[in-house]
């Protein structure tokens, strides 16, 4: 239906907005990879969470599975940006899988205070969400001392052996300010409680929190691009809707509802940190569709933050520039090169 809203007349666009280094280093693993190896090329799990980059990737031939007795003995397999637990590694050890990690540094420095805390001897209060993926490789790293609280009930019913001995951790995709209030209830009921030197939260899922809050008190209106399983977009939601703007979850433009946003004559738009720009694009061309006018950007912060590939990375494209040397020496000498039968 092509009709024009009749208070409709601005889009606010949030920033920092869309992609965090975590996910274009994901990102940027398989798209590598694509390039130096043979097909196919899986991937445990969804590389980021989201519905438009994982069907653009299957379509490029790489094959998503749920868990690792689904790739054959020897393949090549990419660890998704959330991370695995060790159980899963040793599995891939079993099976002889080339492992490519493409895990988020974030998750990784999450991981590695949980076995700190774990050989140190405490109880884990991992704060997340049951079922996420970051989530169960987090817990799998000490699962026989870790518990799982997800809201200020779970605390309230925690039982932790030793009450003296106990560390807080959390998910890297969540709520600050629902985070800050479950900290505090673990700290009045473990006096001793103590967490890691530094905020687990990442530096993305904050900006894009902050960003919101602030775009919440200058539109009518907020849509978030990302999808359901993306723990950072639904969060996102959730801000906006706390700060009374009404807020909706969208993958793309199509999901759009006029209805939405007969009211408002302000839109604002921001994007999961694993949501595409193009997508973002696509939304602001439906609300021009329907009316709006005016684009503009509010900029909260800027973001500068940059992750290295893994060494597994590297070493490919050393290996795959020096293929490239010898086939362009042999050419010379033979007229022929290095992948081809000399007759």
């Amino acid at each position: 239906m092509r009709y024009k809203l009749p208070k409709l007349r601005r889009v606010v666009l949030a920033s920092p907005r869309g992609f965090c280094a975590g996910v274009v280093r994901a990102i940027e693993i398989v798209e590598t990879l694509l390039q130096l190896l043979p097909p196919p090329i899986y991937v445990r799990k969804e590389i980021v969470h989201n519905r438009f980059v994982v069907e653009r990737l299957k379509q490029r031939g790489v094959i998503f599975v749920n868990e690792l007795d689904e790739v054959p003995e020897g393949a090549t397999v990419i660890f998704s940006a959330h991370g695995v637990s060790p159980a899963v590694r040793e599995m891939a050890k079993r099976k002889k899988l080339k492992v490519i990690d493409a895990t988020c540094p974030l998750v990784t420095k999450v991981h590695i205070e949980a076995v700190k805390f774990a050989q140190e001897g405490y109880s884990i209060v991992l704060i997340g969400h049951a079922g996420h993926e970051e989530v169960e490789g987090t817990m799998g790293e000490a699962p026989h001392c870790t518990y799982l609280v997800q809201n200020l009930d779970d605390v309230e019913r925690l039982q932790i052996p030793n009450p003296d001995k106990v560390a807080y951790l959390t998910q890297t995709t969540l709520s600050v300010d629902d985070t800050a209030e479950i900290v505090a209830a673990l700290k009045r009921k473990f006096p001793k409680i103590v967490g890691p030197r530094s905020d687990d939260i990442c530096y993305a899922t904050q900006n894009r929190q902050n960003a919101v809050k602030a775009l919440a008190k200058q539109v009518d209106v907020i849509l978030v691009i990302g999808s359901k399983n993306s723990s950072n977009s639904q969060r996102l939601r959730e801000v906006a809707i706390s700060q009374g703007c009404p807020a909706y979850l969208i993958d793309g433009a199509e999901q759009i509802e006029p209805e939405w946003l007969m009211e408002a004559e302000s839109v604002g738009v921001t994007s999961g940190a694993s949501a595409p720009e193009i997508l973002v694009q696509q939304v602001v061309q439906r609300l021009q569709e329907l009316g709006a006018i005016e684009v503009v950007e509010f900029k909260l912060t800027d973001e500068k933050v940059q992750f290295a590939p893994p060494p597994e990375i590297k070493e490919l494209v050393e290996q795959s520039n020096l293929v490239k040397e010898l086939n362009s020496i042999e050419h010379l000498r033979t007229g022929q090169t290095c992948n081809e039968t000399v007759g």
